[in-house]
C-alpha cells in the first residue's frame, strides 16, 4: 500500500526524568543519602518519579561515587556527571547526552523532593506537550501560610491570565507600596502569592539551546536558572496545583518530612 505523504505513523513523545543529586551541598552536605524511614532520600524521590504515568525512564545525575553506589544498591538508574556542572540544568543536559536512548522531553525533578506527587509531574509534562509556543513548563501552588512569601528561600512566580510565566523572584511579588505581605485588593480578593514548585520540564532540543545561552542579569541577581529562559525571549507556562511537595532544604526539615513519609507508607501499605 502506497504511503500518503504526511501520514507517517506518529509515535508518542518519549519522556525522561532526570534527578540531579549533589553530595556537596553547602547547607546540607550528604543530603541525598539522608535516611528517611529506613530509605535514602534519593530513593524515595526516584520511586515517586517512576509512579508518574508520563515518565518512560528516570535517571539520577550525580557527581559523587557515594550517590552512584547508593542508587545501584536499590536498583536505580544513575549516571556520573562532571563535578564542574554550573547548575542542575547543565547536569540534566549532560546526563541526557550520556544515555543511549533518545528522548523528546526532559523533566528535571529535584532530588530533595521525596514526596513529590506523580500527578504534578504528569500535569507539567502534559502542559508542555499540549502548548506549542512554549519550550518550558513548571508548576506552582498558592502559599498555605501567606507570611512565608517573605522568605527568600521560597521562590515566588507571577503568571498572566493564561498561565504563562511573567516573572519569578526570591523577593515578594507582586510587591506593594507598603512593602509587606497583604491581601489582594478588590475585586481580586481571591488572589494569592504563588510558590514555585521545584520541577522543570523542557523540550530536549531546547535543553541544548539553554546550556549555550549566555547568563542574564536577573538570572544572576536572583540566582534562579529559569529566568534565563524568559530573559532570552522564550515562553514558559506554569500549572497551578493544590499542594506543594515537602522538600528537604535544611537538616531541620528532616524530622517533618520523615513523619510525612511514615504516614505516606501507612496509607499506601508500602
Amino acid at each position: 500500500m502506497r504511503r500518503i505523504p504526511g501520514m507517517e505513523k506518529q509515535t508518542r513523545p518519549r519522556v525522561v526524568a532526570v534527578i540531579p543529586a549533589r553530595y556537596g551541598s553547602t547547607r546540607f552536605p550528604g543530603k541525598p543519602l539522608v535516611l528517611l524511614c529506613e530509605k535514602p532520600m534519593i530513593q524515595w524521590t526516584y520511586e515517586q518519579v517512576l509512579r508518574a504515568k508520563t515518565i518512560d525512564e528516570a535517571v539520577v545525575a550525580t557527581d559523587d561515587d557515594r550517590i552512584v553506589d547508593c542508587c545501584r544498591a536499590f536498583g536505580g538508574k544513575v549516571v556520573l556527571t562532571s563535578a564542574s556542572c554550573p547548575n542542575g540544568t547543565s547536569r540534566c543536559e549532560e546526563a541526557v547526552s550520556l544515555l543511549e536512548e533518545q528522548y523528546d522531553i526532559v523533566v528535571n525533578v529535584q532530588g530533595d523532593e521525596p514526596l513529590i506527587e506523580p500527578e504534578i509531574i504528569d500535569r507539567v509534562v502534559q502542559c508542555l506537550l499540549n502548548t506549542d509556543d512554549i519550550v518550558y513548563s513548571t508548576a506552582c501552588t498558592p502559599f498555605k501560610v501567606k507570611e512565608e512569601a517573605k522568605l527568600t528561600n521560597r521562590v515566588k512566580i507571577l503568571l498572566d491570565q493564561n498561565g504563562y510565566v511573567m516573572y519569578s523572584s526570591r523577593g515578594l511579588i507582586p510587591h506593594n507600596k507598603e512593602g509587606c505581605v497583604r491581601d489582594f485588593p478588590p475585586p481580586f480578593q481571591q488572589g494569592a502569592y504563588m510558590l514555585h514548585v521545584g520541577i522543570h520540564c523542557y523540550r530536549r532540543h531546547f535543553l541544548d539551546t539553554y546550556c549555550r545561552l549566555e547568563p542574564t542579569p536577573c538570572m544572576l541577581m536572583e540566582d534562579l536558572e529559569h529566568l534565563k529562559v524568559l530573559e532570552h525571549g522564550y515562553r514558559m507556562k506554569c500549572v497551578v496545583v493544590d499542594e506543594s511537595p515537602h522538600g528537604v532544604d535544611l537538616p531541620e526539615d528532616v524530622a517533618l518530612v520523615e513523619k510525612l513519609i511514615c504516614r505516606f507508607k501507612e496509607e499506601h501499605e508500602l
